[in-house]
């Protein structure tokens, strides 16, 4: 049986949904169950303070806080008031008619910052401000990203890279890869799946590099992407399918890097292995920014007391 935390992060991406353009948004009426917020009333109060928040931060709150309205079927006879029930007006309704209830379409921010003013009573509320603030941070590390020049985008995925591998590597131990040589296989297996064929030495060759040089060390940020990808959901398959020795494993690391490469090949992408070597590694670009800071810091002036 899954957990809370599992069960709760995958509540709010069922909820999820999708615009035309990529855009993820949320509904308040959906989000409220979910929190477990039975009265719209007192979830408006949630979005009014989460909505003053959204302003305090600077943020313009229509980009967050989209307003909009659903049709439901009114009971007869019934009085709704705006304030409290959140319909845009108020009558009695001699029969049963459509009415328009107001509803918002909400930002990860949003959501965030909803989670942030909810119950702190609630577990899914903590469990809320996790998840919310984890999507939030990956999507502000996403559009910064965007905005890093070639070298640097290279740096922050082979740290991300570094990361994944030791993941990699502890998961590969688990499913019954021990020893060096076992996992250099292992290894070679996801190469062979992702480069066509080719193996770690002959990538090795094929981009020029000496004896020495790491092969992750010279991919441009399109051919690391690649290579995170096959990594990460490799470690994942691993511990999902509960592999249990090494021949399954290197078997699971080939097939996860052939399918990545299928991939690249159905969205009329470049093969990694036809990608060009850039001309510094990123061991030379760490070096060189490590000396350029270390410079800055030389010429940076005494602050004495006056």
């Amino acid at each position: 049986m899954e957990n809370t935390e599992v069960y709760y992060q995958k509540s709010f991406e069922k909820i999820k949904r999708t615009k035309a353009d990529g855009t993820e948004f949320w509904l308040a009426r959906e989000l409220a169950p979910v929190l477990e917020y039975k009265r719209w009333e007192n979830f408006s109060g949630v979005i009014d303070r989460a909505m003053l928040a959204c302003q305090n931060s600077g943020n313009k709150v229509d980009n967050h806080f989209v307003e909009t309205t659903k049709e439901v079927e009114m009971p007869i006879g019934k009085q709704f008031s705006n304030k409290t029930r959140g319909f845009r007006d108020v009558t009695k309704t001699p029969q049963n008619k459509a009415k328009g209830i107001i509803d918002y379409e909400l930002t990860r921010y949003a959501c965030y910052l909803i989670v942030q003013n909810g119950d702190p009573r609630k577990e899914v509320i903590a469990l809320g401000q996790t998840y919310f603030a984890i999507q939030t941070y990956r999507q502000e590390i996403a559009d910064r990203f965007n905005q890093l020049d070639e070298d640097n985008k290279r740096l922050v995925i082979r740290g991300d890279i570094k990361q994944w591998n030791q993941l990699l590597a502890e998961a590969a131990h688990d499913a019954g890869v021990i020893t060096n040589e076992e996992f250099a296989i292992f290894q070679n297996a996801g190469y062979m799946g992702l480069y066509g064929g080719l193996t770690v030495e002959d990538i090795h060759e094929r981009k020029g590099l000496a004896i020495r040089d790491k092969i992750l060390d010279f991919m441009g940020s399109t051919e690391l992407i690649a290579n995170l990808f096959r990594i990460s959901q490799t470690e994942e398959k691993l511990k999902r399918d509960a592999v249990d020795n090494a021949s399954l494993a290197n078997a699971v690391h080939h097939s996860v890097g052939r399918e990545v490469r299928a991939a690249i090949e159905r969205v009329g992408g470049t093969m990694p292995e036809d990608l060009p070597t850039p001309d510094k590694s990123i061991s030379q670009i760490e070096r060189e920014q490590l000396a350029a800071l270390r410079e800055k810091a030389k010429k940076k002036p005494l602050m004495l007391d006056e």
